[in-house]
């Protein structure tokens, strides 16, 4: 019980600290938008290009564990969305950016920092396996399955789609440091060591200034309305995918340790960018903002559980 207090407790009381700063006016909102801008367009970019460039890919690369955790994850997109549209009567458009708040786990700024603290900083090559694909496939689905809708309701043409997807993933910071960071990898390419030294001082400062950032971000967003809906968006989050992907890595026999980075980073609770993609489209923006706040409240228990059973 020590242990996983230990393990959990230090990420939320980052992410704490921020929600505290912003909430008694010690950061104020405009400073916490540089802090994230920050840490999602410059430092997490740093951070998965160091991890890509030095990742072993031939030891790393496991298909059976995308397969497990995405899976699960495009489970969890159809089990929202048919859930907001039959369940809830949810009109199309708001019924995809809620099945969006079920696919996008925060894969990245919590899966990683609480596998780290459970399992070390050597147990995280199969999270960067899945965060190499999260951020362009998350979006890819997303944005195709809102174009379609939307395509479907006006009678308009289909051509743009394709070029529409393109640019939302290729202009994303995060997926521009996973491509540079791949390319470094498969040519070879060493970094001066002044320059490896700068980048590793950013990458440093990443999972912390971004754990407090969320913090922040989080204080903005007000519990209200919706309550079944976003129960259900925290029960196919934090229970439905994490089941999933276990059930899934348990048939295809992936390693003991990708296992426990699948099932953990299915655990977590949606991302900041569910409401990103929410106001994107301006639908269901507020069920996406309390479920991220919800569900990330709730992540300190439902973490909890997924480590103990984990083996």
């Amino acid at each position: 019980m020590q242990g996983l207090i230990d393990v959990i407790l230090p990420v939320f009381l980052v992410i704490g600290a921020g929600y505290f700063a912003v909430w008694r006016r010690i950061v104020s909102d405009a400073a916490v938008d540089g802090i994230m801008a920050y840490a999602t367009g410059f430092a997490v970019p740093c951070l998965l290009f160091r991890a890509i460039s030095n990742l072993h890919l031939e030891e790393a690369f496991d298909p059976w564990i995308l397969i497990s955790f995405y899976s699960g994850s495009v489970a969890a997109f159809a089990a929202g969305l048919l859930g907001a549209r039959y369940a809830f009567t949810r009109s199309s458009e708001d019924s995809v950016a809620i099945g969006f708040c079920c696919l996008f786990a925060n894969s990245l700024l919590m899966g990683l920092a609480i596998t780290e603290r459970a399992y070390g900083p050597d147990a995280l090559q199969a999270n960067y396996l899945i965060v190499s694909i999260h951020a362009p496939l998350c979006y890819a689905i997303g944005i195709t399955a809102m174009e379609l809708v939307r395509a479907k309701a006006s009678g308009a043409s289909l051509r743009h789609l394709p070029a529409k997807v393109d640019r939302a993933i290729f202009r994303n910071a995060l997926v521009i440091g996973i491509l540079l960071g791949a390319l470094a990898n498969l040519s070879g390419l060493s970094l001066p060591g002044p320059v490896a030294e700068a980048l590793d001082m950013v990458v440093r400062t990443a999972l912390p200034v971004a754990l407090f950032a969320i913090g922040g971000v989080l204080c903005r967003y007000k519990p209200e309305g919706d309550t079944r809906v976003i129960a259900m968006v925290c029960v196919i989050s934090l229970l439905m995918h994490p089941a999933i992907t276990w059930g899934m890595g348990s048939l295809t026999g992936i390693s003991t340790e990708a296992f426990r980075s699948a099932v953990l980073t299915a655990s977590m609770a949606p991302g900041v960018n569910a409401y990103v993609f929410a106001n994107m489209y301006g639908t269901a923006k507020r069920v996406a903002a309390t479920s991220v706040l919800v569900a990330t409240g709730l992540s300190v228990a439902t973490a909890w559980l997924w480590l103990t059973l984990l083996p």
